[in-house]
C-alpha cells in the first residue's frame, strides 16, 4: 500500500469497476475485420494526445518547471500540417503528408527551443516563459490558417488517428512507444538520475558537474516535440485545424495526469507508469460522465468532485492519519494483563 502507483491504481481500477457494474458491455472487447472495438480501445485510442503532453509535462515537472504551452504548440502543430496538406496537388499522397508531419513536428521543435531557451538560458520563471507563448502560440496558429478553420481530406493523414495496425490504433501504438522509448532513456540510463537531480537542487548539481541548462533545455525540446505529436493526432481525428478549439485546457489536464499519478509539482521525484495511470484514470472518468449524461454545463463539476475525491484518497496525511486511528483501536481492543497476588 505504499507503493507510490498503489492508489492511482486503485482509483483507475474503481472507475473501471463502477462502469462494469454500471453497464456491463464496459469491458467487453469485440474483434471486427481483425480490429479490436470497444469501450476500453475507444480509451486508449482517445487518451493519445493527453498521454502524449501528460509524457512531457512529467520531465518538466520533474526539473520544477512547467509548461503552460503544450495546448498552443499543438494548435500551431495542427495548423502546419494541415496548411501543407490543403496546399498541395494531391492532399491523399503519403509523401505530402510525410512532409506535412515532418514539418509540424520541427516547428513544435523550435516552439520547445524557445521556452528551454527562455527557461534555461535567460532564467525566466517557467510558468512565465510559457504563457508567452501560451497566450501567442493560438495568434500563430491562426495566421498560419488565415483566421479560418482548415479541414482538408486526406485518407493516410486521417489513418494516423482513426487507423488500425496489429489489430490496434495507430494513435495508441504511437503512445505505446513515446511511453516505452522514454521510460528506458529516463529509467536505464543516468538522464533520469540527473533529470530528478536537477528538479532537486539545480544549484547543487550544477556546481556537482550535472549539466542543468542542458537538461532543462532538454526537458521543454521534449515536451514541445510531444506536444506537436499530439497536435497531429488531434487534427488527423476532426480533419481539421481550428487553432481556437485545438489543446484548449489540456496543459490543465496534463499537470493533473501527472500529479494524480504521483509526481510531486515540486519537482525531483518523478513517475512515468504514474502519468500512464493518471491519463487512464482522466479519460476514463470523462468517458464515465458521457455515459451517466451529466449535462455539459454541470461536467465540470462533476469531475472536480470526483478529481477532489482521488487525491484526499491518496494524501499521505489521510493515509498516516487512517493507520493511527487503527493502531489506536487495535491497543484498546487488546487484552490487558492482570496480575494476581499471591
Amino acid at each position: 500500500m505504499r507503493h507510490r502507483l498503489f492508489w492511482p491504481v486503485v482509483a483507475l481500477l474503481t472507475l473501471i469497476v463502477i462502469n462494469t457494474i454500471a453497464r456491463p458491455q464496459f469491458i467487453l472487447v469485440t474483434v471486427r475485420d481483425g480490429e479490436l472495438y470497444g469501450a476500453l480501445i475507444d480509451i486508449l485510442r482517445n487518451s493519445a494526445p493527453l498521454m502524449l503532453v501528460a509524457l512531457g509535462m512529467t520531465i518538466v515537472i520533474a526539473t520544477r518547471g512547467i509548461d503552460l504551452s503544450v495546448g498552443a504548440i499543438m494548435a500551431v502543430s495542427g495548423a502546419v500540417a494541415l496548411t501543407i496538406i490543403d496546399a498541395s496537388e494531391d492532399p491523399g499522397s503519403l509523401g505530402t503528408v510525410a512532409v506535412a508531419v515532418l514539418a509540424a513536428i520541427g516547428v513544435s521543435l523550435l516552439l520547445g527551443s524557445w521556452n528551454g531557451l527562455l527557461v534555461s538560458v535567460v532564467g525566466i520563471q517557467p510558468i512565465i516563459a510559457t504563457l508567452v507563448l501560451m497566450l501567442a502560440g493560438r495568434g500563430v496558429a491562426l495566421l498560419i490558417t488565415g483566421g479560418f478553420i482548415t479541414t482538408v481530406n486526406s485518407a493516410p493523414y486521417s489513418f494516423i488517428a482513426t487507423g488500425y495496425l496489429v489489430a490496434l490504433p495507430v494513435a495508441f501504438l504511437i503512445t505505446v512507444v513515446a511511453i516505452a522509448v522514454l521510460a528506458l532513456v529516463e529509467r536505464r540510463t543516468a538522464l533520469g538520475v540527473l533529470t530528478e537531480a536537477v528538479g532537486i537542487n539545480p544549484e547543487a548539481s550544477r556546481l556537482a558537474g550535472v549539466r542543468a541548462r542542458g537538461i532543462i533545455f532538454s526537458a521543454y525540446v521534449l515536451s514541445g516535440v510531444l506536444a506537436g505529436v499530439a497536435g497531429i493526432i488531434y487534427s488527423a481525428n476532426i480533419r481539421a485545424a481550428d487553432a481556437n478549439a485545438a489543446g484548449l485546457f489540456i496543459e490543465l489536464y496534463a499537470i493533473l495526469a501527472v500529479v494524480l499519478g504521483g509526481t510531486s509539482l515540486l519537482g525531483g521525484k518523478f513517475t512515468i507508469a504514474g502519468t500512464v495511470v493518471g491519463v487512464l484514470t482522466i479519460q476514463t472518468l470523462e468517458s464515465t460522465i458521457l455515459f451517466l449524461g451529466v449535462p455539459s454545463a454541470q461536467s465540470p463539476v462533476f469531475f472536480a468532485i470526483v478529481v477532489i475525491v482521488v487525491v484526499v484518497v491518496q494524501s499521505p496525511r489521510l493515509h498516516a492519519w487512517a493507520r493511527s486511528i487503527l493502531r489506536s483501536r487495535s491497543r484498546a481492543g487488546a487484552p490487558r494483563k492482570v496480575e494476581v497476588a499471591s
